[in-house]
């Protein structure tokens, strides 16, 4: 079989001598490539995290409704949405060098705009950064996610890309972490106390929670402009970039939307990625409306979510080496729907408990959608990629119904939309099983 004419050279055989006899060398000089790829899942997985501290900070700082704190996910992943097919267009043109150079300096430049955004105390240049960051995003998971889909045996395509998103996790713990230590300041002022301020002290009080987001995201800024250097200075595969030659066995854009699998999968990821970020955008507000938890200790309940995404994440990758993936999905997928449901119906501690829980099972659920969604593309693999980072924009979309939710019939109730989001990619994965076995 003709391996695609993009694949990285470090995978390619039966040119001048085989994997064993030359592989080692050649992956040796790609090192450094592979470490920031899997570098730019942890610094995604951050950037994303963060946005779940924000909505806390933002509701606070600016006297926000649930609603209103819902367009920090709006145009985050609208952010997403636009660029993941122009994103894909420079990549496809120019390589995944320069795609990831161009995110990197995007996601710089936005979290950069917080530092005038605090300064001016304006909740519309906050957002403005978020777009740009989310912009910058869209090129590195374009860019990212294939890369590691073709860093070695198709077969093993969707346990390696598994292994990598490990990263994403650990990035946004990160992020969590930096936002209860750096941006939540644990002051909280019923609406009792705050009548009872001088304008002074109100003004003065709302001022330092807007001026405490900056100096985290400028530090960010400066280390995402330096692996952007770096990236420039670092090796890549020539074989990233698709030649002029090959446009034509690379297929147009529109050729896509005839793959039904694809299609599938987009519309799985769509619900997905819109009940992870609802249930972790709301897991703050559902602490605090369910059993009285100060906001850091909200933050808390945030952190050790994703303490279990991550073991999930390690254990569902170890798992694929025994188990079908898609097997694995449906399962992981029946768990959160049972697990969201009892957060949306219960509430209270039950309920904390539930929700929480259900991040160990959301583990797998992005990455297995992605690979199953691009697993036989060919050289329509990229487009394909773009196509479904363009499916994010599902957590736009499903956390503003979760804010609608929430100010009409409450937080707890909220928390049904990702119940009923789960049940999407369980029918998704059982019908990619039952696909399967009819092809055996």
């Amino acid at each position: 079989m003709a391996l695609p004419v993009d694949l990285p050279p470090m995978v390619r055989t039966g040119q001048g001598g085989s994997a064993a006899d030359h592989g080692d060398t050649v992956s040796r000089g790609y090192l450094p490539a592979l470490v920031i790829t899997v570098s730019l899942f942890f610094l995604w997985g951050m950037a994303n995290n963060l946005n779940d501290i924000l909505i806390a900070q933002f509701r606070k700082a600016f006297t926000l409704s649930d609603f209103g704190t819902s367009f920090v996910q709006q145009v985050f992943y609208l952010g997403y949405f636009l660029l993941a097919v122009p994103a894909s267009m420079v990549m496809r043109r120019f390589g995944y060098k320069a795609a990831i150079v161009l995110g990197l300096t995007l996601y710089g430049t936005g979290a950069l705009l917080f530092y005038p955004a605090a300064a001016a105390s304006l909740y519309q240049l906050f957002l403005l950064g978020l777009f740009v960051i989310a912009a910058g995003l869209a090129f590195l998971e374009t860019s990212a996610n294939p890369l590691m889909g073709e860093l070695g045996d198709p077969a093993g395509a969707t346990r390696r890309l598994n292994w990598a998103q490990a990263a994403n996790p650990l990035g946004a713990i990160t992020g969590i972490l930096i936002g209860r230590f750096f941006i939540l300041s644990g002051i909280e002022h019923d609406e009792r106390a705050l009548a009872t301020m001088d304008a002074a002290a109100r003004t003065a009080f709302y001022k330092a929670e807007v001026q405490a987001i900056a100096p985290p995201y400028v530090a960010i800024a400066i280390v995402v402009l330096l692996f952007a250097v770096a990236t420039a200075l670092v090796r890549f595969p020539t074989g990233a970039a698709v030649r002029p030659e090959d446009e034509g066995r690379s297929g147009r854009f529109v050729e896509v939307f005839r793959q039904p699998r694809l299609l599938a999968a987009v519309v799985a990821q769509f619900f997905y990625v819109g009940a992870q970020v609802g249930v972790w955008s709301y897991t703050i507000r559902y602490g605090q409306a369910n059993v009285g938890l100060a906001e850091r200790d909200g933050a808390d309940a945030l952190l050790l979510s994703l303490a279990l995404f991550a073991a999930g994440r390690f254990l569902g990758s170890a798992l694929m080496g025994r188990a079908a993936p898609v097997k694995l999905l449906a399962l992981f997928a029946g768990i959160s729907v049972l697990l969201t449901a009892v957060a949306g119906l219960l509430g209270g501690w039950p309920g904390l408990i539930a929700l929480v829980a259900a991040s160990f099972f959301m583990s797998i659920q992005f990455p297995t959608i992605f690979a199953l969604g691009i697993e036989g593309l060919g050289p329509l693999r990229r487009a394909g990629a773009s196509l479904i980072v363009m499916a994010i924009i599902g957590g736009a979309g499903l956390t503003a119904l979760m804010g609608l939710v929430s100010d009409h019939a409450g937080i707890t109730s909220a928390m049904l939309v990702p119940t009923m989001s789960f049940m999407v990619v369980m029918i998704f994965a059982l019908m990619m099983g039952r696909r399967k076995e009819m092809k055996e």
